[in-house]
């Protein structure tokens, strides 16, 4: 059967990409039934795009009635969440609830404690804007720290992570979360309903990047023929790097003291409420 051919569905994707990797195979598991959504309709999906200037709602004709939307793709600043839910529910009527895919740099950068889901968060922030918005509407929003999982690999992101050993020296805490949890999270949120509720969403655990790094060189090393000889060179790089700032800022040992990580996220809220904990409790 065809997706779009499908009148109500228990949660309709807008927007599957990679999330929907682990989500998809977990609702089939669970029996919930769903749609989704990409802006080709390639594999048996349904071909939609957000235009957050339109005020047409044909193409929310082709959706079907759900009783949860999630949204994968960023909404920004005032409007755009107004708009699509707004458009969504004159053709489908109000009884859904939105889940909105946010992210947690909206939370204090600054700070060198600890964030969770009640903490200040930049209200001048784009994302923040348009996840505000949702929760009026009576939204949820699930905020996601370091996606990885499938296709997204953490030890690959060096050459984004740095270029120097300045850029490394800048390097504090980073969270993790894997694709897997964010699907049980979702499916989650859709059993029991957050209404206006924010959470951060992570693994439970505070990474230090200085300590990734190294771990990031031996694992080049151990996997010898696996990694090229340019990778395994680029992590030794970063790896003395590292090794020359522990000796600059007299660290003996890492992981290094939660004090001098920065911004700390604690993400305990969402598992207790929900009464389940991360499958992937650790980076892989």
């Amino acid at each position: 059967m065809l997706r779009e051919q499908m009148k109500e569905v228990d949660l309709l994707i807008l927007g599957a990409g990679w999330t929907s990797t682990f989500l998809i195979p977990l609702l089939k598991t669970e029996g919930i039934d769903y749609a989704a959504t990409t802006t080709t309709g390639r594999d048996n999906t349904i071909p939609f795009s957000f235009n957050p200037d339109s005020g047409d709602a044909e193409p929310y004709k082709r959706l079907p009635a759900a009783k949860t939307v999630l949204v994968t793709f960023p909404l920004k600043g005032h409007g755009q969440s107004k708009n699509i839910v707004g458009l969504y529910r004159s053709i489908h009527g109000p009884h859904n609830n939105w889940i909105q895919l946010g992210v947690t740099s909206i939370y204090n950068q600054l700070s060198h404690d600890w964030s969770t889901e009640s903490s200040p968060y930049d209200h001048t922030d784009v994302r923040g804007i348009a996840e505000d918005e949702l929760l009026e509407l009576g939204g949820c929003v699930l905020d996601l720290c370091g996606l990885y999982g499938g296709s997204r690999v953490p030890r690959q992101w060096l050459p984004r992570l740095a270029q120097s050993k300045e850029d490394v020296k800048k390097r504090g805490a980073v969270h993790f979360v894997h694709g897997e949890d964010v699907a049980r999270a979702i499916v989650a949120t859709h059993k029991r309903f957050s209404k206006g509720k924010r959470w951060i969403i992570t693994d439970l655990r505070v990474y230090d990047w200085y300590d990734l790094i190294m771990s990031f060189a031996a694992l080049a090393e151990e996997q010898e023929d696996a990694a090229s000889q340019e990778d395994r060179a680029l992590r030794q790089q970063f790896a003395k790097w590292v090794g020359d700032l522990m000796l600059e800022e007299d660290i003996r040992a890492l992981p290094r003291d939660m004090s001098v990580l920065g911004r700390k996220l604690d993400g305990r809220a969402f598992w207790k409420h929900h009464g389940i904990w991360p499958k992937h409790p650790r980076l892989g």
